[in-house]
């Protein structure tokens, strides 16, 4: 099994900035496509960020220029760096993750969530 784990959430005042992880452990045999996911209250969830396993990115057109996601393949984590917060940023973030448990098995896997809000 493979578990992805958050962190780094918390409470900061608009304009402010957060970087929150994503940490991939257990039966890992290769970590591919991540991306960080968020849900704010009574709204669907949406993608923020992507990011291959060559570090290609791609950042939610509204969110460009104040997200910023990387990742270190050989700590299995992920990170989304936030800056310039806005209260309207306030939701969970998940990450989630394309990961082969062996050679010719791959499953898509989510985390927890972690809450991020944003006071004005």
């Amino acid at each position: 099994q493979v578990q992805l784990v958050e962190s780094g959430g918390g409470l900061v005042q608009a304009g402010g900035s957060l970087r929150l992880s994503c940490a991939a452990s257990g039966s890992i045999f290769r970590l591919h496509y991540m991306a960080w996911h968020r849900q704010a209250p009574g709204k669907q969830r949406e993608l923020v960020a992507t990011i291959t396993s060559g570090s290609s990115t791609n950042v939610a057109d509204s969110l460009k220029g104040r997200f910023t996601i990387s990742r270190d393949n050989a700590k299995n984590t992920m990170y989304l760096q936030m800056d310039s917060l806005k209260p309207e940023d306030t939701a969970v973030y998940y990450c989630n993750a394309y990961v082969n448990t062996s050679p010719l098995q791959m499953g898509m896997y989510w985390g927890q969530g972690t809450q991020v809000t944003v006071s004005s």
